[in-house]
């Protein structure tokens, strides 16, 4: 094992070999960062698209659309902050590396109003260059790391193969569309469970559980904007400011809910306490559902501003659910990655499912996003009540 690069120190060139699984005081780098706010410029984009997808009544396609899209962003946020865990030299050609993924990433978000539209030829072009650029890490890990080198071969193997059918689906009827992309997405999914399944890379638990904190809090910051924009544009034209007001104040609240009940638990307590591959393959990849529901939450949260404001043309429970659904998700996933069915503090492991369920069900109620954010609330209350109670004891 390498040791960590020093503070303060630059070099052009490090040997990239993995770094100490129990390396102290690691934390994300400011390049990590940097990657991040690139990155969410892809993420407001797609909520943007599902919104205006939403707010025209075109719910399954905009939904379709949305899910499409972000498995893109996400797949290429996951791959580098999991390699990045495991090999971050912060050398020139790391970095170089790094900036080919970021314009990958922002070339996905300039093509996702065309995904929209059912053309991913953009998309695929940014998601393609960045997952090449991948591929160029993992065989510099595979000349560095002798120990990791039959992983991170097979990682580069995978990753280029599923490229080429990529750009092969780019050609294909436009009839396979829908089945060619879960296809290769399902290949892209096995392609880190093959190559980690004898040698599995040494990534660092509480570095992965801040990276993907660090990307939830930026997905939720979206989320505060978009809904504050809308709330902005309907303020504006003098009419419905004290609904739009008090809309504010709920959304503000739903947000603070949510994310006071995914950091109520840290996930690198979850990692570490069962350090297998299917704990850590169940862990990263189910925070798709996480990081899209609260994306999802943006969307849905302009859409009823819209709604209250008389610009969208919905009725009530069509206007609430985009809302309360991706919230109920948002719950539902937090309780089975951080805190567990079987947990042994019941009123918490019992609270999130039923929380998730009353949540879909205020869809129906005359003030469904002020019942949702009371309803997240009290979920918070419970959680701390309960856990103070389980400290005493």
């Amino acid at each position: 094992m390498t040791e960590a690069p020093q503070p303060g120190t630059r070099a052009w060139y490090r040997p990239m070999r993995s770094r100490d699984r129990d390396e102290g005081h690691r934390v994300a780098t400011p390049l990590e960062l940097l990657f991040d706010l690139c990155f969410v410029v892809a993420v407001g984009q797609a909520g943007a698209a599902l919104h205006h997808e939403l707010a025209d009544g075109h719910i399954g396609h905009g939904v379709l659309s949305f899910a499409l899209v972000f498995f893109a962003i996400w797949w290429g946020w996951l791959n580098f902050s999991w390699f990045a865990s495991a090999f971050d030299t912060d050398d020139v050609p790391y970095r170089l590396a790094t900036l080919v993924q970021i314009a990958g990433g922002l070339t996905v978000a300039a093509g996702v109003s065309s995904a929209f539209a059912d053309d991913f030829r953009v998309i695929v072009f940014g998601y393609v260059l960045m997952r090449l650029a991948m591929v160029a890490q993992w065989l510099r890990a595979a000349r560095s790391s002798p120990e990791c080198r039959p992983a991170a071969l097979r990682f580069a193997a995978g990753i280029a193969f599923c490229q080429v059918l990529w750009v092969i689906r780019i050609f294909l009827p436009a009839s396979t569309a829908l089945v060619t992309f879960f296809v290769i997405a399902l290949l892209e999914l096995a392609v880190p469970v093959i190559a980690e399944r004898t040698t599995p890379t040494p990534w660092h638990a509480h570095h992965i559980s801040e990276r993907y904190g660090l990307f939830t809090l930026i997905v939720l910051g979206e989320t505060i904007l978009s809904a504050t924009n809308a709330i902005k544009e309907g303020v504006s034209e003098g009419e419905h400011i004290g609904p739009l007001i008090s809309l504010a104040a709920a959304g503000l609240v739903l947000v603070f809910a949510m994310w006071w009940l995914y950091f109520e638990r840290p996930g690198h307590v979850r990692l570490t306490r069962r350090p297998s591959m299917l704990t850590s393959m169940s862990w990263g990849y189910g925070h798709y559902l996480i990081f899209a529901s609260a994306a999802a939450v943006g969307a849905g949260l302009e859409l009823a501003v819209g709604y209250d404001a008389g610009a969208v043309h919905l009725d009530g429970v069509a206007a609430a659910l985009p809302t309360t659904v991706a919230v109920a998700v948002f719950l539902l996933s937090v309780w089975l990655l951080h805190i567990g069915p079987a947990n042994e503090c019941r009123p918490i492991a019992i609270g999130f499912p039923v929380a998730a369920v009353l949540v879909l069900a205020a869809s129906f109620t005359p003030a469904p996003i002020h019942v949702t954010a009371v309803l997240a609330a009290a979920l918070v209350v419970l959680t701390v009540v309960a856990t103070h109670g389980e400290r005493r004891t």
